[in-house]
């Protein structure tokens, strides 16, 4: 009977533990306070990103982001397959804005019903670079206005990212063409 006893709490201990650590996981991850949604549609440009297996092969990958009457975003993905110079493959979804997220928390759908998050966790105060992930830290993409980024830019964003604890040894520089 006390053999028993300890098995359920020791079970139940890891449980608690278990579920502990991925409350705090999704929990510590902050948006930015605000995000103008007119401000951020438009075109953007990957700079680097953690690779999905939904982005294999994608180089000059770019999102595109439209705010409807409707109350949700159009996001509009573009990359050209294998090198720079490859087909074009495109796929086109909505965003819809989380309540009382000033913008910032969205939820993407390209397939219905499927619907991920979308976090805008940093984002440039005009607007030119914005950094998004998923509160699980396992999505991450640093997007620009332009193809290029400065690289005192791109250090500072990758100094914030270690602050917040993402794997850093994960994200890829994205294959962009240079502008002449």
């Amino acid at each position: 009977m006390k053999r028993k006893m300890w098995i359920y709490i020791t079970l139940s201990v890891i449980v608690l533990v278990g579920l502990y650590s991925l409350i705090t996981s999704f929990t510590n991850l902050q948006t930015v306070p605000y995000v103008d949604l007119e401000k951020y549609s438009g075109k953007w440009y990957e700079i680097a990103s953690f690779p999905q297996r939904f982005q294999k092969g994608c180089h000059c990958t770019t999102a595109e982001y439209t705010p409807t009457e409707n109350g949700y975003v159009i996001v509009g993905n573009k990359c050209n397959k294998d090198s720079i110079n490859g087909k074009e493959t495109s796929i086109q979804g909505k965003a819809y804005i989380t309540k009382n997220s000033g913008n910032a928390k969205l939820k993407v759908q390209f397939f219905w019903p499927f619907r991920g998050k979308y976090w805008i966790i940093d984002l440039a105060e005009d607007y030119s670079y914005a950094v998004v992930s998923h509160p699980n830290k396992k999505y991450l993409w640093i997007l620009s206005r332009t193809p290029q980024m400065e690289e005192k830019v791109y250090d500072a964003i990758l100094q914030k990212l270690k602050v917040q604890e993402f794997d850093l040894e994960k994200l890829q520089k994205t294959i962009q063409k240079t502008i002449p």
